[in-house]
């Protein structure tokens, strides 16, 4: 295939280098396995500066989803769980999952229904935006709930 698209058909190699210096241009092997194997005359250094421009503009448009964290306490005040619960819901804004996570100090241990309480009303007030990846578990002193927002 030459620079304007045509084929050129089945070319020895010889003349499709001389077609590809008459030019100016590269001989570029696109598909060497095939028989016979497939060759295009480019411009082989715009080639690759155009691959990579795509590939960043498909980079800017991506969004990399992360995990946030939460953490909570069992006898966390009204006032500090709210301030949790509004940084949880800015996160699941902005497209981002959000790990809620009971800690439990001391003898807190023995009463783990505190942390699920703490958890079922966090996923109650979040609702709206979020649903349940993985539900409240206890592993060793932490409850761990992970949250993923709903695609809208």
């Amino acid at each position: 295939m030459d620079d304007a698209g045509e084929q050129l058909g089945i070319v020895p190699l010889r003349r499709a280098l001389e077609l590809a210096t008459e030019k100016g241009l590269d001989l570029v092997n696109v598909a060497p396995q095939a028989r016979p194997p497939v060759c295009k005359i480019m411009d082989y250094g715009r080639f690759k500066f155009e691959q990579s421009k795509r590939e960043r503009e498909s980079r800017k448009k991506q969004h990399v989803v992360t995990v946030k964290e939460v953490q909570l306490r069992p006898q966390i005040e009204e006032h500090d769980y709210q301030v949790k619960l509004r940084n949880a819901i800015k996160f699941l804004q902005e497209k981002n999952k959000v790990r809620v996570v009971v800690r439990f100090r001391g003898r807190e241990i023995t009463h783990p229904q505190l942390g699920q309480v703490l958890c079922d009303r966090m996923l109650a007030e979040v609702s709206e935006l979020a649903n349940v990846e993985k539900p409240a578990k206890v592993e060793g002193r932490n409850m761990t709930m992970i949250l993923t927002p709903k695609q809208s």
